[in-house]
């Protein structure tokens, strides 16, 4: 289970290296293979293979004559990239998802649960300081009851 928010820096390649307390567990658990993807908040999500595949796989699977699934199929399969932790425990973010994502060197890795975020630190800042806006009053009717 992949928690917690660190701040990293891009390397001069739009590398990224994966914090060492998840590297065991990303070679144990999908020999490093991982799944790049675009998010609609305007980060990536970076899935271990495993754990992208059936998902891949059921979207995939639902009728790409709705006009709405097929949007989201052709976003998330089609920004999904493929990268390999190499030796150093790093991924290459392509250009073109740095782009989407406005990446540039400051980021921040994001756990998730069964994958991470990674958002350019201005944005994920931003993203914060938008908790302070929900209302307790306009909550959705999951987290009734919800206690921390």
């Amino acid at each position: 289970m992949f928690q917690g928010a660190t701040q990293f820096n891009l390397d001069g390649k739009g590398r990224l290296t994966i914090p060492t307390r998840y590297r065991d567990m990303l070679l144990a658990h999908c020999a490093g293979q991982l799944v790049l993807t675009a998010d609609a908040d305007g980060c990536l999500l970076l899935y271990p293979q495993p754990e992208w595949l059936p998902i891949r796989d059921k979207l995939m699977q639902l009728s790409a004559f709705n006009p709405t699934i097929r949007a989201l199929q052709r976003f998330l399969v089609g920004h999904a990239e493929d990268v390999v932790m190499d030796a150093a425990g790093r991924v290459l973010v392509s250009a073109t998802l740095r782009s989407y994502a406005g990446l540039d060197k400051h980021v921040m890795l994001v756990g998730q649960g069964n994958k991470f975020e990674l958002w350019d630190e201005a944005r994920w800042k931003s993203q914060n300081e938008k908790i302070a806006d929900i209302s307790m009053d306009n909550l959705p009717p999951e987290l009734e009851g919800f206690t921390l």
